[in-house]
């Protein structure tokens, strides 16, 4: 009689795999979850760059403040023009040269200042990176003309200075003189206002009020030859900027003397 053996084969046993149910709610949950992340760091390069660009605005208005200030600490009397005359709309003054030192003067420079509407967009490739500044954006600049030693080379950079801060092209253009002069769009502004501080008060750089005292100067002084005790510099940034609002920025005359009533 044959032998019976307990050996069974069993069938294989079945593993169990995702469903399509499961792997549709899976590939959701990464989906959003990507999403989240891609927005968090969307939103941190967004901060970073406004960041970076508040910092470059305000470098650019911290170095065009420091040139303002420069400038009215280095006015000089020629006894030719105005040492510092306003019109409205430009601001002009005489200034000794950066590098003059000791006995050696490569001669005074005319200085301007105003505000331009219109500025090509080349020039405010180096101030924008960003982006934010437009062509018609109203820009606060600076002119300077080169050193200047005689007499006739002051007359045209001054004529030239208000031409410019009209909006003009300079009568002389084509001259040697013209080419030498610079020009330099600083940064973003609506309107800007001036205010000399003659006497004990501050006044319209247009008025007569306080020329009397001002400067030193004896009674009767023309307002444009009385050098003021101070000067308030009043500018609204322009909007759409990262800065914006209203700066006031206070000059002293250097060598006003303390205690003068």
């Amino acid at each position: 009689m044959p032998r019976q053996s307990n050996f069974r084969l069993e069938p294989p046993s079945r593993q169990r795999g995702f469903t399509l149910i499961e792997l549709l709610v899976a590939i959701t949950i990464m989906s959003m979850l990507a999403l989240l992340s891609w927005r968090s760091l969307d939103g941190m390069t967004r901060t970073q760059t406004l960041t970076q660009q508040r910092a470059d605005e305000l470098l650019r208005l911290q170095a065009a403040l420091g040139q303002w200030g420069a400038d009215l600490d280095a006015v000089v009397e020629t006894g030719e023009v105005s040492a510092l005359e306003f019109n409205g709309q430009v601001l002009r003054m005489t200034r000794r040269d950066s590098t003059e030192a000791g006995l050696q003067s490569p001669g005074v420079r005319v200085v301007a200042w105003a505000r331009h509407t219109g500025v090509p967009r080349t020039d405010l490739a180096t101030l924008s990176p960003t982006g934010a500044a437009s062509a018609g954006t109203g820009q606060w600049m600076r002119w300077q003309s080169p050193p200047l030693v005689r007499r006739d080379e002051l007359a045209r950079a001054w004529q030239r200075a208000a031409e410019w801060g009209s909006g003009g092209q300079p009568a002389t253009a084509g001259s040697t003189d013209v080419g030498n002069d610079s020009a330099i769009a600083l940064f973003g502004i609506d309107q800007w206002e001036l205010f000399y501080h003659r006497g004990e008060t501050w006044t319209n750089p247009l008025s007569a009020v306080g020329t009397d005292t001002a400067g030193g100067e004896v009674a009767g002084a023309a307002p444009a030859t009385a050098l003021p005790d101070g000067v308030r510099l009043v500018l609204t940034l322009s909007t759409g900027q990262s800065l914006s609002g209203q700066l006031v920025r206070d000059w002293v005359r250097p060598t006003l003397q303390a205690g003068r009533p």
